[in-house]
């Protein structure tokens, strides 16, 4: 398990370098919530279908939720871009359950520490309209542990407009602790959880398809 290393400095150069990437790459990058994010640690997850994922958890740390992120990432993927660990990333290697489980217990010590921490439950990038999602325990795994610390589901959704350069759109849900979540098993949990991101997702689909621009505010 590879951990992180942050750095403020290239954090700071790097936020500056990102927010004109994005302006370069995408039309508009639209954020909706209907709540406040918690301003104390928090576990955020997202649906994962780009690239892009990462780096747009990263801007939406330094224009919305002011949190310091934390972020469990695959590492053959850490190992490819090492910068990476400066931001705040850590890897996980699911091929060795026991790499596994040092991530997770990695993952679990950064909240308990009073850090916030983001994961992509499904592992792996797979395309946006999958269905179901396939979430992994991990998330679970973490509540368990912590059911003090909610979850936040955040929801990514890419699309084409009407300009040259595509859109984002994200949601984000309403918070959500381990006794939300039905079951009593972490398989049971987790299914919870995916249904209720799912929904999330194929309803910021509809606002999108639907082109409810006023719902969102633009961040770049």
């Amino acid at each position: 398990m590879i951990p992180a290393k942050k750095n403020k400095y290239f954090d700071f150069v790097f936020t500056i370098y990102l927010k004109r990437l994005l302006k370069s790459s995408f039309d508009k990058v639209y954020w909706h919530s209907k709540i406040d994010i918690p301003s104390s640690p928090v576990l955020f997850i997202a649906n994962h279908s780009s690239w892009w994922d990462g780096l747009l958890f990263h801007h939406l740390s330094r224009t919305v939720f002011k949190h310091d992120l934390y972020m469990m990432m695959h590492e053959s993927g850490l190992k490819q871009y090492p910068f990476f660990r400066r931001l705040g990333a850590f890897s996980v290697n699911r091929s060795h359950p026991k790499d596994i489980l040092r991530s997770l217990q990695y993952a679990e010590q950064l909240l308990q520490d009073g850090e916030t921490v983001c994961l992509f439950p499904q592992g792996d990038e797979l395309h946006i309209e999958k269905r179901p999602l396939q979430f992994q325990t991990g998330a679970a795994y973490l509540v368990e542990h912590h059911p003090e610390i909610p979850i936040v589901p955040l929801s990514f959704y890419y699309s084409f407009g009407h300009n040259k350069k595509p859109e984002v759109w994200i949601q984000a849900g309403r918070p959500l602790y381990n006794a939300d979540l039905f079951g009593n098993q972490r398989k049971d949990k987790t299914q919870s959880l995916e249904q209720i991101c799912t929904l999330q997702l194929d309803e910021l689909k509809g606002r999108v398809v639907h082109e409810q621009h006023a719902l969102f505010s633009n961040l770049i």
